[in-house]
């Protein structure tokens, strides 16, 4: 590796894992119109990109599961990926 390559190949071990030890890198390319809402989501919140990203895909597996509750079934199906909802039901 080169030298760059090594200090980037550190940076990126020092930084996988946070606090509690646990981390899962996640590397894709979205709109700008994405970025730029994450930006001001964060902004406005007062939190990192990476803690709204965070809490935005938590509350939105959150509200999932919350619209099929009472779904026999359902529950099992979403964690075993599975599960289908109208992708247009994503925002309340």
């Amino acid at each position: 590796m080169t030298n760059n390559s090594t200090r980037q190949a550190a940076y990126r071990a020092r930084h996988l894992h946070d606090v509690d030890g646990q981390g899962t890198r996640i590397n894709t390319v979205v709109s700008n119109a994405a970025k730029l809402a994450l930006e001001r989501l964060a902004t406005c919140y007062g939190v990192t990109q990476r803690q709204m990203l965070e809490r935005t895909l938590v509350q939105a597996q959150r509200a999932a599961l919350e619209r099929v509750a009472q779904t026999p079934g359902a529950q099992d199906a979403f964690y075993d990926g599975v599960l289908r909802l109208d992708p247009d039901a994503v925002t309340p």
